[in-house]
């Protein structure tokens, strides 16, 4: 009798978790329109970025705009340092 309530209060928590995770796992899930790319579900910013052509592509010029970005921002920071006297 003792094994059975055990499984039985198991099988109950079990449940009350499972829906507890699934609640949280809809509330918690980004809505994206239909037809949006992927960076814009990322949350990255598409300008200048075509949004026509294969996915591949897509993520090519995505990865050259954050290369860009990366090296103007290294430069704007060495441009920052040289300007600063050194103590």
């Amino acid at each position: 009798m003792k094994a059975m309530f055990g499984m039985v209060s198991l099988l109950v928590v079990l449940a009350i978790v499972g829906l507890l995770a699934a609640r949280q796992l809809k509330t918690a899930a980004p809505s994206v329109a239909p037809g949006a790319s992927a960076a814009a579900a990322a949350g990255l910013s598409t300008s200048g970025i075509a949004t026509g052509g294969t996915v591949r592509e897509q993520s090519q010029q995505i990865q050259q705009k954050v290369k860009d970005d990366v090296a103007k921002a290294l430069e704007q920071g060495a441009a920052a340092r040289k300007d600063t006297p050194e103590q």
